[in-house]
């Protein structure tokens, strides 16, 4: 239930002062006394002028804002206490933040939420029992007054409680056991009393959960695993004619029971009539109750109950803002105060949610749990200093679009022939399917900034379960169903979309297929773009002089860096990595080899290596600064003739290792080959010779290739093998001081693509290697190779942690995809795998040591672009 504090002049100081630095103070409302900073440029700003609390003012500083002036609209983030118009929302810039998002009253009024509930109930009444029986007068009156006569026929009596429709702080809240009394023209919520409730030391108690709902458009809920206890002053007895009126025993309001005498404001974590909920679930584990189905069954009535708001609130978001693309970051965000009662068998029924929960600090507890709720959500909103600059570039960037018409497709005439609609329909899926892979890859870096910024918040949607996802999907398709019938088309269309659910790489799969087939409409046939052997990094121009701009003070730890630059001198440098094989054997070390190479078979020759021409793969999201590869002679290899009784079937796609041109931003910038695991999508099959291999041949030209992996040595630029060896062990040698500075450079100051770019040194060397070892052209089919693929994917799993966990011993090793795959991996696969691991480190280490020698980032990127995760 809400408890509002009532409004009191600021006290002073207690002696008592908390380790965050911030002393506590004896009320829930202050002056705003908080010093206007100057604001610095590119600083994170808050208006919270429009707010009470003074732990929300606290709260927000702490979390590195800088205060705005009341009348600033441009801020960062906005506070308001109460709920805000539509209007409002619909003003905000992309890169603001206010606290509240339109719709939310359809769960948050008491007759809103009883009638949504009632709507849900008729198709889903087994997942929908955890709120009492309800009726809304005077619309119900009547159903009401029935069933008030079927319990005087089945002589029983029950006891209602009635509310305010639209009430708090428990005014105006009474119980009732004679159903006639009440009026028919009074707007009021009667509600069976749950007279059974789970008592604490006799009393009756409720639970304040806080939850945090950062984005509806994907809905993302957040529960902070502390909140209140509030309990009744009174000892509970079950309600009678005599004990009705005695509210301070039979509600648990926090506005209501203060003014009993036998309120205790004790500072002690078990006693008094507010405790935190870390103690309850202490409590609740030394009496040997389950606690972690406890928290489970509030988890899922959260969830249950925002998935009845959510096609409200996504309706009225969109309403709000039409311009927005699906998916983008949320200009909303709320803290809800869900109310919740216990029964006695510790079923969880909920009372009602607060839009506008109480922050007030009459006591200590008060203070340290909702200066947590507040300061972790802020930092899970994710406000950068970069934001404002960045929504400008897109403004701008649209705006360009719209004058010149980019990124639009022609309409189709009348009289369009058959090959004209297939061309459009490609062109519009081909867009569809860009769009996807945008929000895709957007998703995944939220959730990796949530993952290391929940503090103690957990995310309770989406679910990590997978079938329990699939159950609250269920659901929401249903309250789409149930609360949208015949209107909102697009929303309804977006739940059964099934790229909804596709990874990255489906998406990319699908996107070279409409390649392929765009190709054939055109008649073109599929052109084979066979790699080659990376031998040097992009030639980059880097100025000689640049003026830096600095940023700081973000929520999320993060900074950005912009600078203004003019017509400068540029000096070209050539940077040359490259993989090299030794032709003499020099054992590996100990520190960075954890197998023993087998005997050597014939030494193949340096000469044979085929060199072909280089497409380089470049994400979606890569800028086009990227610079095209360096290209080197090449020569072909000619394919192997079949010999089989079968016809060959040409592929209909190309190699999953290249993607197509337009896939990137610049269609004439190369890129580098991108693999994909074994489960592709829409692949055609391929019948050839090299199908047939016994698995003695197979096992023959594994060890070939495992030899030839073991002879692949790093080459430093500029410096011999036994120079970079040297390098190598230096820094494993001094590897607490190097760690930081490596993690630092390959988990933040690169992003996806420049990681991508870093192993594909290995990766194009590797394909040349089998080329020759197994003498074919398309490697792509052979099984070694998609393990490598499979391989190269883990080791940049949730951008590069599954290199860095090599480094680090911790997390989940990529030896464990073979767990989850149908075919095992033979001893000498997985020693291929562990070198080419090995050589992923080295290379990673190299590109480091010379990226901190030249005090620069890697070459071949552009600082224009630079920015940090």
């Amino acid at each position: 239930m809400p408890s509002f504090p009532i409004d009191g002049d600021e006290q002073g100081t207690s002696s008592l002062t908390l380790k965050s630095g911030l002393p506590f103070q004896n009320t829930g409302v202050g002056k705003r006394n908080i010093r206007m900073k100057k604001k610095k440029k590119g600083a994170i700003t808050a208006n919270f002028a429009c707010t009470k609390y003074q732990i929300v003012r606290l709260a927000i500083m702490e979390a590195g804002f800088v205060r705005a002036r009341e009348e600033d609209d441009t801020a960062n983030l906005i506070w308001n206490d109460a709920a805000v118009q539509q209007e409002r929302i619909a003003d905000l810039s992309n890169y603001q933040r206010i606290n509240h998002f339109p719709g939310m009253g359809e769960i948050c009024r008491k007759d809103c939420l009883a009638r949504n509930m009632a709507k849900m109930i008729k198709s889903q009444s087994q997942e929908y029992c955890f709120t009492p029986r309800t009726w809304i007068f005077p619309a119900e009156y009547t159903q009401f007054q029935n069933c008030v006569k079927e319990l005087r026929k089945k002589r029983r009596q029950k006891t209602f409680i009635v509310k305010p429709a639209n009430g708090a702080m428990g005014h105006g809240i009474s119980l009732i056991r004679n159903g006639e009394k009440l009026q028919a023209q009074e707007h009021l919520i009667v509600q069976e009393y749950l007279d059974k409730p789970f008592l604490m030391e006799g009393y009756k108690f409720d639970l304040r959960i806080y939850i945090l709902v950062t984005s509806c458009d994907p809905l993302r809920i957040f529960l902070y695993n502390d909140g209140l206890v509030r309990m009744g002053t009174e000892k509970y007895h079950a309600p009678t004619e005599s004990n009705l009126s005695q509210l301070f025993m039979h509600l648990t309001n926090y506005s209501v029971n203060k003014h009993n005498e036998n309120f205790e404001r004790d500072e002690q974590a078990d006693r008094g009539s507010k405790r935190s909920i870390s103690w309850f679930t202490e409590f609740l584990r030394s009496n040997d109750y389950d606690v972690a189905k406890f928290w489970n069954d509030v988890s899922d009535l959260v969830v249950k109950t925002l998935i009845v708001a959510e096609p409200h609130v996504l309706h009225a978001y969109r309403m709000c803002r039409p311009g927005q693309h699906p998916g983008s970051s949320s200009v909303c965000f709320e803290v809800l105060g869900f109310d919740i009662l216990l029964d006695r068998k510790l079923k969880p029924w909920l009372l009602e949610i607060n839009r506008a929960p109480s922050f007030g600090t009459d006591q200590k507890i008060d203070f340290d749990v909702k200066k947590g709720v507040l300061v972790h959500a802020m930092k899970l909103l994710n406000i950068r200093t970069s934001d404002k600059r960045r929504n400008l570039v897109q403004q701008k960037a649209e705006a360009q679009k719209r004058l010149y018409g980019q990124g639009s497709l022609k309409r189709l005439s009348a009289g369009s022939s058959e090959w004209e609609k297939q061309r459009h329909s490609l062109g519009r899926r081909r867009e569809e399917l860009k769009e996807r892979l945008a929000q895709v890859r957007k998703q995944i870096s939220r959730e990796e900034h949530e993952n290391q910024n929940l503090g103690n918040y957990r995310r309770i949607y989406p679910p990590d379960d997978q079938q329990l996802l699939e159950k609250y999907e269920s659901l929401l398709s249903i309250a789409f169903q149930t609360f949208l019938a015949g209107r909102a088309a697009t929303l309804q269309k977006e739940l059964s979309n099934p790229l909804k659910h596709m990874k990255e790489e489906d998406i990319l799969d699908l996107l070279e297929q409409c390649e392929v087939d765009d190709e054939k409409l055109l008649g073109k046939s599929p052109r084979q773009r066979g790699p080659k052997p990376l031998f040097s990094m992009p030639e980059t121009s880097e100025p000689t002089s640049r003026k830096h701009r600095g940023d700081s003070g973000s929520s999320s730890g993060n900074s950005s860096c912009s600078s203004d630059t003019e017509e400068e001198e540029m000096k070209d440098k050539k940077v040359t990595y490259y993989l090299e094989e030794s032709k003499r054997e020099s054992p590996e070390r100990s520190s960075r080899n954890q197998w023993n190479p087998p005997a050597r078979t014939t030494k193949p020759s340096p000469s044979a290596l085929p060199t072909t021409s280089v497409p380089i793969r470049r994400s979606t999201s890569c800028p086009r600064s990227i610079s095209a590869l360096a290209t080197n002679s090449h020569s072909n290899i000619p394919e192997p003739r079949s010999t089989s009784a079968k016809p060959t079937v040409s592929s209909s796609r190309l190699p999953s290792g290249t993607r197509s041109q337009s896939l990137n931003r610049n269609t004439t910038a190369q890129r580098i080959p991108h693999s994909t695991s074994l489960c592709t999508i829409h692949s055609a099959p391929r019948v050839s010779f090299l199908n047939f291999r016994t698995k003695q041949q197979e096992g023959e030209l594994t060890k070939e290739t495992l030899v030839a992996l073991n002879e692949m040595r790093i080459k430093f630029p500029g410096k011999s093998n036994e120079e970079a060896e040297v390098l190598l062990d230096d820094i494993l040698d001094n590897w607490k001081y190097h760690k930081p500075k490596v993690a630092s450079y390959w988990l933040v100051k690169l992003d996806s693509a420049k990681q991508r770019k870093v192993l594909d040194i290995v990766r194009t060397n590797i394909r040349s290697i089998v080329q020759r070892v197994w003498k074919v052209h398309d490697v792509e089919s052979l099984r070694l190779y998609r393990i490598f693929n499979r391989v190269f994917n883990r080791l940049l799993w949730s951008h590069g942690q599954g290199l860095w966990n090599c480094f680090s011993n911790s997390g989940s090793s990529w030896e464990t995809m073979f767990n989850r795959s149908a075919e095992a991996a033979t001893s000498q696969e997985l020693q291929c795998c562990q070198r080419l691991v090995q050589l992923c480190k080295d290379c990673l280490l190299v590109v480091y040591r010379f990226a901190a020698d030249s005090k620069g980032s890697l070459p071949g990127f552009s600082h224009e672009w630079e920015d940090n995760r």
